[in-house]
């Protein structure tokens, strides 16, 4: 029966009345159920018991003194919050589990399969098991992270207050370490903490993908906010306007630098956290990703006495570890190597890293003028950012310097144009420029659970005439899903390439202003592959997916391909 037909059968709802609530309901999405409560047309007890009696299950009130925590320790919390379910009793056989939708047979299945035991499943005042998941589980989680796991190596010791001693209470303190813990158990790179109205949310970026985890309770929002502040030595008091910060931390026995970004939100601040592992940290060119080819090229590239190597790409493409896999192999006790940065991510043994402070008056531009002051063989600017950066480090690799450099673009050819663009001149561009690398990173599959994939046919119907050799459907595969890999199907990430060298042809195209797509042509008739082809070569060794050489490369290859 319709929820409408049900309810109309213990309240007098009137075909105007069940009319109008269609027509919310359609603009809104909503539930009827809901749209008739929020209407005032039934009361919260009268739509629980009619969504109950939709589903065909019972609807039951919840006692808080009533729940066992070693019963509720029967779940997982992530499986608790992701189903808003929350067992109250178990025997031999069976486990009795409370949730806030009726209509989600999936965590029945979940729970099943977590618990060994059938689940008799009931329904419960939403907001009631909300609260109590949130709750129960949250104070588990705590009451699990121990303050030996996070040691906090730089801390602020302003005396800030009422706010500052909230945001040193152990309770608030044990769940920004519980935040930091689980994201490097999860091997995530980036945190975010974002405000909404009904609390907030945090997120997880994990190879290059955001996943949701378990909110903690809305009501410590801004106790959480201000701890990580003061981690960060940041000014609490100032909410109106975004700041910057760094926490150092040891996480489980290993270094951690954490990058602290603030905004201020309609609900308050969002706050942006990027771990930086050391000990995790590979700067070697071979472990990049690239293939044989590009790799022997680069590596004859970075031995140059001067000229100017661009890497391409958006951020989180794993420009600067390609650079200082670069710088790295480019440094000898010969050779002095200096950068200039924004900001320093790693610290490289033997280089000279500057930190950018637009504040005081230091930027890349001016920066890098003092740099060719210091006789430098090699230099890294970290990103070409405006006109007079661009001047200055066009001329710095046509004085007898070599510099690396990145720039926002979406393929190597576009890094010529996007120079002319900053109105450095074609001459110089075509003088200077030695090599453009654009990259990506692709996800892998799952060691622990790859497996080939059914659909392969299909697939190479409608890629195959794009690259993808028809000779190698059978190495086509994915990930099944595990819990090694959370159930994602992939497990770490690789990069593609593309790498254009400078010919005579390519450097006469510039100087005569070609675009970008005239330039890509004729690099690729001397045999350069394009960021798509090197995804279906990946694709190919069974590293990577399909999919995933799809949404990392540009959308115009995308619809070229379909």
């Amino acid at each position: 029966m319709l929820i409408g037909e049900i309810l109309s059968e213990d309240i007098p709802l009137t075909t105007e009345q069940i009319d109008r609530a269609l027509e919310v309901q359609q603009d809104t999405g909503q539930r009827l159920g809901e749209v008739l409560l929020g209407l005032g047309y039934c009361s919260e007890e009268q739509t629980l018991c009619g969504l109950a009696k939709q589903a065909g299950i019972r609807l039951v009130g919840i006692r808080e003194s009533d729940l066992d925590p070693r019963i509720i320790s029967l779940i997982p919390a992530e499986l608790a919050y992701k189903h808003q379910s929350l067992p109250l009793s178990v025997d031999d056989t069976t486990i009795r589990v409370a949730v806030a939708d009726p209509f989600n047979v999936a965590a029945a299945e979940d729970i099943r399969i977590v618990t060994g035991l059938s689940v008799d499943m009931v329904f419960a005042d939403p907001q009631e098991v909300r609260r109590l998941v949130e709750e129960h589980y949250m104070r588990r989680m705590i009451a699990d992270t121990t303050d030996e796991d996070i040691q906090i190596l730089e801390d602020s010791d302003n005396e800030i207050g009422d706010l500052e001693r909230m945001a040193k209470e152990t309770t608030v303190i044990k769940l920004v370490n519980l935040i930091l813990r689980q994201a490097v158990q999860e091997r995530a790179t980036d945190v975010h903490l974002e405000p909404f109205e009904k609390g907030m949310k945090v997120r997880y970026r994990i190879d290059g993908m955001l996943h949701e985890v378990s909110s903690p309770p809305a009501r410590l929002q801004g106790a959480i906010i201000s701890r990580l502040k003061i981690m960060a030595n940041l000014d609490i008091a100032q909410r109106r306007l975004p700041q910057d910060g760094r926490i150092k931390t040891k996480i489980a026995g290993s270094e951690v630098d954490v990058r602290m970004s603030t905004v201020p939100t309609l609900y308050g601040e969002s706050v942006a956290l990027r771990l930086l592992y050391r000990s995790a940290m590979s700067y070697r060119l071979e472990k990049v990703g690239m293939v044989a080819d590009i790799q022997r090229q680069m590596e004859k590239l970075i031995t140059l006495p001067h000229g100017m190597i661009l890497a391409t790409g958006p951020t989180g493409s794993g420009k600067t570890t390609t650079l200082y896999g670069a710088l790295q192999k480019a440094y000898s006790p010969e050779k002095k190597v200096i950068t200039i940065e924004d900001p320093i991510e790693y610290q490289l043994d033997g280089i000279n890293q500057i930190q950018v402070h637009p504040q005081i008056g230091l930027t890349f531009a001016n920066g890098l003028r003092h740099i060719v002051r210091q006789d430098p063989d090699i230099i890294m600017v970290g990103e070409i950012r405006d006109s007079e950066t661009a001047e200055i480090a066009v001329h710095s690799a046509l004085t007898g310097h070599l510099v690396f450099s990145t720039l926002h673009t979406n393929d190597a050819a576009g890094a010529v144009t996007r120079l002319l663009d900053m109105d450095v001149e074609p001459y110089l561009v075509s003088s200077c420029v030695e090599a453009v690398i654009a990259q990506r990173l692709v996800r892998l599959i799952c060691p622990n659970c790859k497996e080939p994939r059914s659909d392969a046919d299909e697939i190479m119907s409608k890629f195959g005439d794009n690259g993808l050799s028809s000779a190698s459907h059978h190495n086509l595969y994915k990930g099944r899903g595990c819990d090694q890999c959370k159930q994602r199907g992939y497990r770490g990430r690789t990069g593609i390439f593309e790498l254009l060298t400078m010919s005579d042809q390519v450097r006469s195209l510039i100087l005569n202003r070609a675009p970008a797509k005239a330039i890509q042509e004729a690099a690729c008739e001397r045999g350069m592959r394009t960021l798509r082809q090197d995804g279906w070569a990946k694709v190919m060794q069974g590293l990577t997916t399909v999919e995933e050489v799809v949404r990392v490369t540009r959308q115009e290859d995308v619809e070229a391909a379909q």
